[in-house]
């Protein structure tokens, strides 16, 4: 339950905003304009968000890269509009926090206030350090421009953006989306806040500003959004949400590099790849979802680090987050919410809590066992919703140290049909024995150089794990496979 999958599930959550403005000044402009929050609120936004996107997402664990993208994105922010000499004191004091997420989506977002986060799937798709300053820098500019705040002032409506597989609407029978996915309203509103064309078109001007002015090659930029492209035409799906809102790719690479040659026309060198580095940084970072933290296969969810094991019924999709599981009825009209409840001693107490905090009273309640061996407790209910009402199934177990508690539900006139995939998932709950996939590896990156000049496709072995395609990794090196690559090159090659 610490990754995410690698598809893309969309809530659409309808929010408010505040209703009152300040006006400050703009670190960027330089000239006074109304925002929704003033910049005190913003940093307070960002801190209070801050805990709830890693235990949504979850941090990398490699000190190492981690460290290496916070020097990395300080040198770019010492040379953005947050840190120059007639920066106002409020803004050039503030503390920036940058994060490498535990994802395999290709992804890069900021929160107001000084919160920068790329995932493990986008240092992943690139190339070199220029690449990478590109990307800090356009964060660092939506957190600069303080366009969240901007467009806090006429945003009503906020699309809410996480991993999974199937497209649910505001409401999942009574369930908002970001309850769904452990979000609060305040994470949902501007975590996932859907920037203007004009936001994001600033955004890369100011990457490439802040890359340029602090030596690197900013014209890369165009490359990773190349890539982008790619990713998306190859999985047909949209875009990527670092893409949500942006301008068209194909754009995006010539602009890049034209907003590059203006600024080496100013005097500012732009020399530096770090190409050798950077792939240094690569070799071994964890590629795609890593089954350690929770898999599914043949009808089986398998979380081999916890070591349990339960079954997922036949067609129901599967989103592994790190707070939680989510299991969603193929027609949308069940879900089954699995998560540690850290607060109960006992299975019983887990449900009653439940129950408890929910106001809601037990219509049938009893101890049980699942896989007739480990302590349970189960309890059936009715909950009042505003257009319907839903029966609940709540059921807690006790292993492995911890106690698991299974929602379920769907609505009232449809409850009978699912209560049987309720009791099979919950009682069917089990010690994962199988030594495969107690042992399973998850798939990381080798870096390598080419012994000979030969075609990419050429160069990969002739089976990859996990069901990666060819394309895939072509993509991953920014390669066509039919592309000839020279001996000497430096490579990309995923191993398990």
């Amino acid at each position: 339950m610490r990754t995410l999958t690698s598809y893309l599930l969309i809530f659409f959550s309808v929010f408010i905003f505040s209703n009152s403005c300040t006006v400050q000044k703009s670190p960027v402009s330089g000239n006074k304009r109304a925002y929704a929050y003033s910049w005190e609120e913003e940093v307070q936004i960002g801190k209070d968000v801050d805990n709830q996107i890693i235990a949504q997402y979850g941090l990398y664990q490699d000190e190492n890269l981690s460290e290496y993208v916070k020097n990395l994105s300080e040198e770019i922010l010492a040379n953005s509009h947050m840190r120059r000499e007639d920066t106002p004191q409020k803004y050039s004091e503030t503390e920036f926090t940058f994060r490498v997420l535990d994802s395999p989506v290709v992804n890069a977002f900021a929160l107001p206030g000084g919160y920068v986060y790329v995932t493990r799937g986008l240092i992943a798709h690139l190339e070199n350090e220029a690449q990478l300053a590109v990307v800090i820098g356009h964060e660092i500019g939506h957190v600069a421009a303080r366009h969240a705040s901007q467009r806090g002032l006429t945003q009503t409506i906020g699309q809410v953006v996480a991993v999974g597989g199937a497209i649910l609407g505001q409401e999942f029978l009574g369930m908002s989306g970001e309850n769904l996915l452990a979000l609060s309203s305040q994470a949902a509103q501007l975590l996932f806040l859907s920037y203007s064309r004009e936001n994001e078109r600033e955004s890369d001007e100011l990457g490439v500003e802040y890359a340029a002015k602090t030596g690197y090659a900013a014209a890369e930029g165009a490359e990773f959004f190349n890539s982008l492209k790619r990713i998306s035409e190859n999985s047909n799906q949209s875009l990527p949400t670092f893409l949500s809102s942006h301008p068209d790719p194909g754009e995006r690479e010539q602009t890049i590099p034209r907003k590059a040659e203006q600024w080496a026309e100013e005097g500012y060198e732009q020399t530096i790849y770090d190409a050798e580095e950077y792939m240094s940084q690569l070799n071994g970072i964890v590629y795609g979802n890593n089954p350690r933290q929770g898999f599914s296969e043949d009808g089986m969810f398998y979380h081999p680090d916890l070591e349990f094991q339960f079954p997922v019924p036949e067609s129901w999709q599967v989103i592994n987050q790190a707070q939680q599981v989510a299991l969603v009825s193929p027609e949308q009209n069940a879900v089954m919410i699995f998560q540690i409840d850290s607060e109960a001693s006992n299975p019983e107490q887990a449900v009653r809590n439940f129950l408890s905090n929910n106001e809601l009273q037990a219509e049938t309640q009893r101890s049980t066992q699942s896989s007739g061996q480990w302590n349970a407790y189960v309890a059936n209910t009715t909950a009042q919703g505003e257009q319907q009402d839903l029966g609940v199934y709540v059921y807690a177990v006790e292993f492995g140290g911890n106690i698991y508690r299974f929602i379920n539900y769907s609505s009232a006139d449809q409850y009978s049909t699912f209560e049987p995939d309720f009791e099979e998932t919950t009682t069917e709950f089990d010690r994962l024995t199988d030594q495969q996939i107690l042992n399973i590896n998850p798939v990381r990156l080798s870096v390598i150089q080419t012994d000979r000049r030969a075609r990419f496709s050429d160069l990969l072995p002739s089976s990859l794990p996990m069901d990666i395609q060819p394309e895939e990794i072509a993509i991953l090196n920014q390669v066509q496979l039919d592309e000839m690559i020279e001996a000497g090159t430096t490579i990309k090659i995923p191993t398990q």
